[in-house]
């Protein structure tokens, strides 16, 4: 994947538009997202889509190494954090972009902590944006060289995962358009997107928490037993094992 063209595509008016639309969103969303640690995965365009967060420290692993010194060079297939120290982790786009998008999941299942939050923003493929990508000629430029995968593959590699979903969304649904006057005065179509069509939106933002996986202890459940030929009580101990978020439980013991 040539990073150096994408990030020449988010700087063009389409891509910096698309961008401030994401960033907007984000500003409803990271607020509510805490912790001490944050990392985005990859930075194609010229926004800080962490600015709007709460979380102190915060890092971006830059996966081209174009700008050394300004993030943690490394691969998102193998991400350069300790298991379990991460509290929020951004991917804008990183997995249309990268060579491996379920094991770019399986590692950030690992580095985050309990309860911690992964946000992902995607291309619809399912949009105006998905059908010209289809369109264009092999091999395709930016954006159309990536994957676009599909909202419902990403919530089930999630849930796979044990993530729980607890928000979404769908932003920009104007085509992809290069002429800036004809792109303004389609404006419109952002706020009867959401009313009329959402599903054909060019992007879509999606948060998942990590579930906790526990033991919790029941109270002993008494049982007669034969003494000398006396009844005499006992307890039997049982151990339920659940996953946070579950009302039933499988006991043990």
């Amino acid at each position: 994947m040539d990073q150096r063209a994408l990030r020449a595509w988010f700087e063009t008016p389409l891509g910096r538009s698309l961008q401030t639309h994401e960033l907007h969103r984000l500003r409803s969303v990271l607020p509510n997202l805490y912790g001490t640690l944050a990392a985005q995965l990859g930075r194609l365009g010229p926004l800080d889509l962490l600015d709007a967060g709460v979380v102190p420290t915060r890092v971006w692993v830059e996966t081209s190494g174009e700008h050394p010194g300004a993030g943690v060079l490394a691969v998102p297939e193998a991400l350069p954090f300790a298991t379990g120290t991460v509290d929020l982790l951004l991917l804008p786009h990183t997995l249309d972009y990268c060579d491996d998008p379920h094991q770019v999941l399986r590692e950030v299942n690992r580095v985050l902590s309990p309860e911690g939050h992964v946000v992902v923003i995607g291309f619809n493929p399912w949009s105006w944006w998905g059908f010209r990508r289809l369109f264009t000629r092999r091999p395709r430029p930016a954006p159309w060289c990536g994957r676009f995968l599909p909202l419902a593959r990403i919530k089930d590699w999630l849930q796979l995962l044990d993530f729980d979903l607890t928000q979404g969304g769908m932003l920009y649904y104007r085509p992809p358009i290069r002429r800036e006057s004809l792109m303004e005065r389609l404006r419109f179509l952002d706020k009867a997107g959401d009313r009329w069509w959402p599903m054909t939106a060019a992007v879509y933002l999606l948060v998942a928490k990590k579930r906790v996986v526990g033991m919790t202890p029941l109270r002993p459940v008494w049982k007669l037993v034969s003494t000398n030929g006396r009844a005499a009580p006992e307890a039997a101990t049982r151990v339920t094992l659940w996953r946070r978020g579950s009302r039933r439980g499988k006991a043990v013991g």
